[in-house]
């Protein structure tokens, strides 16, 4: 909980800027619309707030079904039992993450509007329910994510470990991360930028119904792939760097803690 806890505090919040561009790129409005590069730490207590309960609910999640499923001596099962870990553990931490990241994207296109605003006026519109607008958009997105992600920064130290002989350091183990991040970003873009428009839309709207397809045919119409994939390079450059601090954060605050 602590390891996890400390590993995603620290990345959400060295990493705000690049995140506040990929959302104004990604918004229907347009970049400069939205806000461009002014108030770039809009919506930033949001992601204080829900950073430390929602990775550390991922890894509490993460570990203990690892530490159930069958893995380490079949090299077979072991990205199986990966994938499986990684994609309960998205379902779990995305009960908390939704909330904060409705708030937080919502702030990042509207700099003029203070978050506890934000907040009062979507509880007020749409209740309860329009914090969780784009679970489902958000768990189709992680899933795909994590597949990616974890059995590959697994196999990744498990090589550099086999390689050199030893147990991969914590800067090493954040190599892997950075590299895993990057190219798990990459091939999900379309997936968050699905997520973005469902979380920005007004109620009512068409997205506002949370159907990822229908987010995916209308951008794919409207924009074609480049709108697929806007906000692509800042979104690669927040993950990769993200996986470096995120995993290796993690894996440091894990040994010195046991």
């Amino acid at each position: 909980l602590k390891a996890g806890g400390v590993a995603g505090v620290c990345v959400d919040l060295i990493l705000f800027p690049l995140d506040t561009v990929k959302t104004r790129l990604q918004s229907p409005q347009g970049f400069r619309k939205a806000g461009g590069f002014r108030g770039i730490y809009a919506g930033v207590p949001s992601t204080a707030i829900g950073s430390f309960p929602n990775a550390a609910a991922f890894f509490i999640t993460y570990e203990n079904v690892k530490s159930v499923l069958p893995h380490g001596s079949s090299s077979y099962l072991s990205p199986a039992t990966h994938m499986v870990a990684a994609s309960l553990g998205e379902v779990v931490a995305c009960l908390i993450r939704v909330p904060s990241e409705v708030i937080k994207q919502r702030a990042q296109v509207s700099p003029s509007s203070s978050t506890l605003r934000i907040l009062s006026h979507t509880l007020y519109h749409e209740g309860v329910q329009g914090l969780y607008r784009g679970y489902k958009s958000t768990v189709l997105r992680e899933i795909p994510f994590s597949l990616v992600q974890f059995p590959l920064w697994e196999s990744l130290k498990d090589l550099w470990s086999w390689k050199q002989g030893h147990v991969v350091d914590s800067w090493q183990s954040a190599v892997c991360g950075a590299f895993a991040g990057g190219f798990a970003a990459a091939v999900t873009t379309p997936l968050d930028v699905a997520k973005t428009r469902i979380m920005l839309a007004k109620a009512g709207s068409s997205n506002a119904s949370g159907n990822v397809l229908a987010a995916l045919g209308t951008i794919w119409r409207t924009q074609g792939l480049s709108g697929l994939f806007a906000g692509v390079v800042p979104r690669m450059a927040a993950i990769s760097l993200g996986g470096f601090i995120f995993l290796g954060t993690y894996e440091k605050t894990r040994q010195l803690l046991l």
